[in-house]
C-alpha cells in the first residue's frame, strides 16, 4: 500500500469518527421528519396546483360554450337581416371555439385522475410521515434514556473511584494515627521507666544532676572502700595469731613495729 494511500484511509478513518462522535441520531431524525414534511407539503401543493388547473381548464370551456352561444345567435341574427357575409364570419369564430372546447374536453378528466393519483400519493406520505414521526420519537426517547443512564453510570463510575481514594486516604490516615499511638505509648512507658527523663528538667538541672551523680559516685567508692577494709582487718588478725618465729625477720620487725 502507497504513502498517499495509507494516508488517505487514516484520514477517512479519523474523520469517520469524529463525525460519528459529533453525530447525534435526535437531530438526524429531526432532519429526516423534516424532510419529509416538506415533500409532504410539495406533495399537497401538486394537488392544489392539479385541482386549480382542472377548475382552470373547466372554467375556460364554459366561457368558450358562452361565446359559442353567442356566436350562434349572431349568425341567426345576420341571417334574419339577410347579412349572409355576417352569418358566415360569426359561423366561423363558432367553428374556431367549438375546436377549441373539443381540444379542452379531455383534459378535466385528464386533470382528475392526475389529481387523484397526487391525492392517493398524499395520502400514503402523510401515513408514513405520522409513522415515521411515532417511530422517532419513540427512538428518541430511548435514546434519551439511554443517554441519561450513560451519563449516570459515568457519574457513579466517577464518584466510585473518588470514594475509593477517600477510603484509601482514610485507611492512610487510620495507619499513621496508630503509629502515632504507638509511639506515643512506647515514649509514656520509657519516661515512666526512668530510661527517658523529662526534657525540661534534664535541660534545666544539668550542673545539679552531675554534681549529685559525682557525690552518688564518690561515696559509692568510699562506701566500696571501707567494706573492704572492714572484710580484710578479720583475715590480717587472724594471720598475726600465728608463730611468730616462723615469720621471717623483716616481718617480725614490721608486724612488732620495726626497731625502737
Amino acid at each position: 500500500m502507497s504513502v498517499m494511500k495509507r494516508l488517505s484511509l487514516i484520514f477517512h478513518s479519523k474523520a469517520n469518527r469524529a463525525l460519528d462522535r459529533a453525530e447525534d441520531p435526535r437531530e438526524t431524525l429531526d432532519y429526516s421528519y423534516q424532510r419529509q414534511l416538506e415533500l409532504l407539503s410539495k406533495v399537497r401543493r401538486g394537488v392544489a396546483d392539479v385541482a386549480t388547473s382542472r377548475k382552470r381548464v373547466e372554467l375556460q370551456i364554459k366561457q368558450l360554450e358562452t361565446q359559442q352561444a353567442k356566436l350562434q345567435g349572431q349568425a341567426e341574427k345576420a341571417i334574419a337581416a339577410d347579412r349572409e357575409d355576417l352569418a358566415r364570419e360569426a359561423l366561423t369564430r363558432k367553428s374556431g371555439i367549438t375546436q377549441q372546447i373539443h381540444d379542452l374536453q379531455g383534459q378535466p378528466a385528464n386533470l382528475q385522475g392526475e389529481e387523484e393519483k397526487l391525492v392517493l400519493a398524499q395520502q400514503r406520505l402523510q401515513t408514513k410521515v405520522e409513522s415515521f414521526r411515532t417511530r422517532k420519537e419513540t427512538i428518541k426517547a430511548n435514546y434519551t434514556a439511554a443517554e441519561a443512564q450513560s451519563r449516570i453510570g459515568e457519574a457513579m463510575s466517577g464518584i466510585g473511584e473518588e470514594m475509593g481514594d477517600v477510603g484509601l486516604a482514610i485507611q492512610r490516615a487510620e495507619d499513621k494515627t496508630a503509629q502515632m499511638q504507638a509511639r506515643a505509648g512506647a515514649i509514656d512507658e520509657l519516661i515512666a521507666s526512668g530510661a527517658l527523663d523529662d526534657a525540661s528538667s534534664i535541660n534545666s538541672g544539668d550542673d545539679i544532676a552531675r554534681e549529685l551523680d559525682a557525690l552518688s559516685s564518690a561515696s559509692d567508692v568510699e562506701s566500696e572502700l571501707a567494706r573492704l577494709k572492714s572484710s580484710s582487718q578479720p583475715q590480717a588478725i587472724e594471720a598475726g595469731d600465728g608463730d611468730v618465729s616462723q615469720q621471717p625477720a623483716v616481718q617480725r620487725e614490721t608486724s612488732e613495729g620495726g626497731p625502737s
